[in-house]
C-alpha cells in the first residue's frame, strides 16, 4: 500500500468484494436496521448493511504514519488499537414518485443485510426506481445483484459518473458488469439526478467518485461516499494517506478541502462508513475535525 502499484490491486479486491472476506477483515455480518429522518420535506432512511474490521497494519489507515501513530490515536479515543471497525451503510431518498437508493452495500454473497434492512423500512426491491452509485468498490456495488447474480433492483435505473462506469468496466467483476450493463445510465458531476438530488465531484478515491447532495428548502445533506472512512482516524488526520484511494494525493486534497467546508457550513452529512446510522455533522476539533452523530 506504500507503493502506487499496490493501489490498483487493492481496488480489484474492493470491486470483487474479496477484500471483505472473514479472513481479510473479520466478520462482516450485521443486523438489519432502518432509521427514518427528514431533510426539509424529504423523507430519508439510513439502512445498515454490514460491519467490517480492518487490521491496524498501516496498509489502509495511516499508510504514511505507521502502526504506532494509528494505535495512539485510537487509544486516545478509547478504541481498540489493533483494528478499525467501520460500518457499511446505504441511504434511501424519497423524491416525489421516485425512490432512490444511494449505494447497495456488499451484497448477499458477502453477508450484506441491505435487502433485510429495506424490508425493515417497508420497501420492496421492485419499488426502487433509481440506484445512485458513489463509486464502484465492492462494498458499494456488491448489492446490485442478488444471491443468484440477477439485478437486485430490476425496475431501477443505475446511475453513476461516466468516468466511474468506464473504470468499472475495466476493473470490475465481469459477471457484475454484464448483469447491470443494460440498466446503467451515466452522468457528469454536477448533474441534477432527481428533484433535490445533485451529484457532487469528490475526486481521488476512484476516477469517478461522487457524493450526492440532498436539498429541500434551506435544508441540505451530503452523502460523502468514501471521502472519509473512519469517524476517528479520517477526521482527526485528514492529511494521512488512505490506502483505498486510487489517487492518494488528490484524495487527500479533496478530503481536507471538503471537511473544512462541511465543518464551516455545518451541512448535514451521511457517511456510509461511520457508525450506523452515519448521520450527523463534521465539527472543528483543534486543527482537525471530529464527528457529532445526530439526526435532523
Amino acid at each position: 500500500m506504500r507503493s502506487a502499484k499496490i493501489v490498483p490491486a487493492l481496488a480489484v479486491l474492493l470491486l470483487s468484494g474479496a477484500a471483505y472476506s472473514e479472513t481479510a477483515f473479520g466478520p462482516a455480518a450485521a443486523p438489519a436496521a432502518a432509521r427514518d429522518f427528514h431533510v426539509g420535506s424529504l423523507k430519508l432512511t439510513a439502512l445498515h448493511d454490514a460491519q467490517y474490521v480492518i487490521p491496524n497494519d498501516a496498509k489502509t489507515f495511516g499508510v504514511d504514519a505507521g502502526v504506532a501513530e494509528v494505535a495512539a490515536l485510537l487509544r486516545a479515543k478509547a478504541a481498540p488499537t489493533d483494528r478499525i471497525t467501520v460500518s457499511v451503510n446505504a441511504l434511501l431518498v424519497r423524491s416525489g414518485k421516485r425512490l432512490l437508493l444511494l449505494d447497495t452495500g456488499l451484497g448477499p454473497q458477502a453477508h450484506g443485510a441491505l435487502l433485510a434492512s429495506l424490508k425493515e423500512a417497508g420497501v420492496k426491491p421492485t419499488a426502487v426506481t433509481d440506484v445512485l452509485i458513489t463509486h464502484s468498490h465492492g462494498d458499494h456495488v456488491g448489492g446490485l445483484v442478488d444471491a443468484s447474480g440477477h439485478p437486485a433492483f430490476p425496475k431501477a435505473t443505475i446511475r453513476m459518473a461516466t468516468k466511474e462506469w468506464a473504470w468499472m468496466k475495466t476493473q470490475g467483476p465481469a459477471e457484475l458488469v454484464k448483469a447491470i450493463s443494460a440498466h446503467v445510465k451515466t452522468f457528469e458531476p454536477g448533474a441534477r439526478i432527481a428533484p433535490g438530488v445533485t451529484a457532487v465531484a469528490l475526486d481521488g478515491h476512484t476516477p469517478g467518485h461522487v457524493g450526492y447532495e440532498i436539498a429541500s428548502g434551506k435544508a441540505k445533506l451530503l452523502d460523502i461516499g468514501d471521502l472519509s472512512h473512519s469517524s476517528i482516524l479520517s477526521l482527526a488526520k485528514p492529511g494521512w494517506t488512505m490506502g483505498f484511494d486510487s489517487d492518494a494525493a488528490l484524495g487527500k486534497k479533496t478530503r481536507q478541502d471538503k471537511l473544512a467546508e462541511l465543518a464551516k457550513d455545518q451541512e448535514w452529512v451521511f457517511a456510509p462508513h461511520f457508525p450506523y446510522p452515519g448521520v450527523g455533522h463534521v465539527v472543528a476539533d483543534g486543527d482537525a475535525y471530529a464527528w457529532k452523530a445526530e439526526l435532523p
